[in-house]
């Protein structure tokens, strides 16, 4: 597993083999949004950052500075943004709780970048989120020119509810509505919400405000039926671990508590007391 800037230019978790076959790929977005930063010319930046990141891994308040010796006139944030879209770095893990401390530092990647085709990545995607339009694709991933890959493989082709053409895998499995969907807790910025152009699929219209603020930090929701119910966090004192609840939709405690302590259990192994608790967005800190 590699931790590196991937799909809309942040940063995932992705396995070694995905990340080289899939980061050369994104090399156009990435480029596309390290040219905010028109003055800098990128390609003897990103040479200079290879050159110095050879000797080893650095944190970007490591390496900026080293930039901003080579490049003094150049604002060093640009520098370090640059860096950043441009070389295809993953994160050092370390033996930190969940591997990457809030600093981690950057290397190379140590392996042969081999880009899989655009097809290939249509298939992983439809795979994970279809059946969908080449808009929640371009949403997802950050690439353009989608429709034209997408009309051109063998897709089953479906009519979505507003009338867009929709796309899937051949034979994919779709459960029509009534099938029940469990309840499932999501991380901030998951995917499944930032992985479709129309976010009606996962979060209605009403609650978006809830969950996407406005410095766009998208916030970790719970799903019953298939949608975003409320959002939730963890909060850890001493061997004591609570999961906290904030509700936009009315659903009895108990329809939450058995996935609620599984994932207790699992983000806080060292707590002894478990426990799902109920509280509003200004309690938890979110507004």
């Amino acid at each position: 597993m590699v931790r590196a800037t991937m799909w809309r230019a942040t940063l995932h978790l992705v396995t070694a083999a995905d990340f080289a076959a899939f980061r050369p790929l994104l090399t156009p977005m990435l480029a596309a949004a390290a040219r905010r930063f028109d003055e800098i010319d990128f390609d003897v930046v990103v040479a200079a950052a290879d050159r110095l990141l050879a000797a080893g891994p650095m944190t970007f308040n490591e390496l900026r500075p080293r930039l901003q010796e080579e490049f003094p006139d150049a604002y060093d944030r640009a520098l370090g943004y640059a860096v950043r879209m441009l070389t295809p770095l993953v994160m050092v893990p370390t033996e930190d709780p969940w591997s990457y401390p809030r600093e981690s530092a950057f290397g190379l990647p140590g392996m042969r970048l081999d880009p899989a085709g655009l097809e290939t990545l249509v298939e992983r995607y439809l795979a994970a989120f279809g059946p969908a339009t080449p808009a929640d694709m371009q949403t997802w991933s950050g690439l353009g020119g989608l429709r034209r890959v997408m009309s051109g493989m063998d897709l089953d082709r479906l009519a979505g509810p507003d009338g867009k053409e929709l796309f899937d895998l051949p034979g994919a499995p779709r459960p029509g509505g009534d099938v029940p969907a469990p309840v499932r807790f999501l991380p901030d910025f998951d995917t499944l919400v930032l992985g479709h152009a129309d976010r009606t699929r996962v979060v209605a219209d009403e609650h978006k405000g809830r969950v996407t603020t406005k410095n766009l930090r998208v916030r970790a929701v719970y799903l019953v039926d298939g949608f975003a119910a409320g959002t939730w966090q963890i909060k850890r004192s001493g061997k004591k671990a609570r999961l906290l609840v904030s509700p936009f939709v009315p659903t009895p405690l108990e329809q939450l508590e058995e996935e609620a302590l599984r994932l207790l259990a699992f983000a806080e192994p060292e707590a002894s007391v478990l426990s799902l608790e109920v509280t509003d967005l200004e309690e938890m800190g979110g507004v």
